[in-house]
């Protein structure tokens, strides 16, 4: 006879985030990268974890997910080191963001992770805690502040320690803008040691650019989008996509766009009315433009513009993190 039982379910889902340009590469004052970013809606990590019904753990993924699963079991595998809590678990990947193409896909897979895992085992522990423990945040903070809270971010770049970066400024993202975000599946930008060995063959950033690019963060990007002026945000965003991509190009077969399609599709998005660039190593590009109808509409024009292999859709900013739910289901037993 079969009957019904109560388990506990943890469902997790963590947004997407754009990385708009380092301040410091270099590290002129002491202070390596700091960076600028913004977590968008409509794109995102999804998991589920629950008790695994006997000693038979369950490591699944829909079927867009299923490269992510050695790296969600070597998070999990780390997460068990630093607790000690050894529970059988069941965990599903629903949906996860594309590696290596400009979204933050480590760090939200890995706070996702481990925020579920806390939960499930009752432990209080921060994401600057869990970043920490799974290696996350070695060079960015933005997407560890923006599971938390959302919203367009600065951080202050990663302690001499190791541990990850301070956040420094949050703010709300105009509710009226929107984000063109142009999608390569066919090339993923650079990670890990192929990463770091293309930004130690590039000459060191000047210092007079870093000033140039805190300069515009402090004086044109946060103050227009904390006042809605679209005109000021853009211009500070198009001037350190510019300085950003003429230092990294050399890493990127001489362009500031890892792909080649979506440099063309951000060439045409430029000649609106429009901050533009490309976040992280790419491919991804992006369009901030001030209107939801000026989205669809440069939307709608570059669609019939595009070569096989590129997506284009409008997202918002979102001025929210990530969101958690613990609940119970039934589930049959013997």
């Amino acid at each position: 006879m079969r009957t019904q039982q109560q388990h506990r379910l943890i469902s997790l889902h963590a947004p997407a985030r754009l990385h708009l340009g380092f301040l410091d590469p270099a590290g002129t004052l002491g202070r390596r990268f700091g960076s600028l970013g913004l977590v968008i809606d409509g794109i995102e990590t999804e998991i589920e974890l629950a008790a695994a019904p006997s000693e038979d753990e369950w490591l699944a993924a829909d079927a867009t997910a299923e490269s992510e699963l050695p790296r969600a079991a070597r998070y999990l595998a780390q997460l068990r080191e630093h607790t000690g809590c050894l529970a059988p678990l069941r965990i599903e990947l629903k949906r996860v963001l594309p590696p290596h193409a400009g979204f933050g896909s480590g760090t939200q897979l890995a706070l996702a992770l481990g925020h579920a895992f806390a939960r499930f085992h009752r432990l209080e522990l921060s994401s600057l805690t869990l970043a920490h423990w799974l290696a996350r945040g070695l060079r960015s903070g933005i997407g560890i502040a923006g599971f938390d809270q959302g919203g367009l971010l600065v951080d202050g770049g990663p302690g001499a320690d190791g541990r990850p970066a301070p956040l420094l400024s949050r703010i709300a993202f105009p509710e009226a803008w929107r984000v063109l975000v142009v999608q390569d599946a066919r090339v993923r930008g650079l990670s890990g040691a192929q990463e770091k060995a293309a930004i130690a063959a590039l000459p060191p950033f000047p210092e007079s650019l870093s000033a140039d690019i805190c300069h515009q963060v402090l004086m044109r990007v946060l103050p227009g989008a904390a006042s809605g002026e679209f005109e000021a945000f853009a211009a500070g965003v198009n001037r350190i996509q510019q300085l950003l991509g003429d230092h990294f190009a050399p890493a990127q077969g001489g362009s500031a766009y890892t792909s080649p399609a979506v440099e063309q599709a951000m060439q045409w998005l430029g000649e609106a009315d429009a901050a533009i660039g490309q976040s992280s190593w790419g491919p991804t590009g992006f369009a901030i433009v001030p209107t939801p109808g000026l989205a669809e509409a440069l939307a709608q024009g570059l669609a019939g513009r595009l070569p096989p292999g590129l997506s284009v859709r409008v997202v918002r900013g979102l001025n929210r993190g990530a969101r958690i739910a613990d609940s119970t289901r039934l589930a049959s037993a013997a």
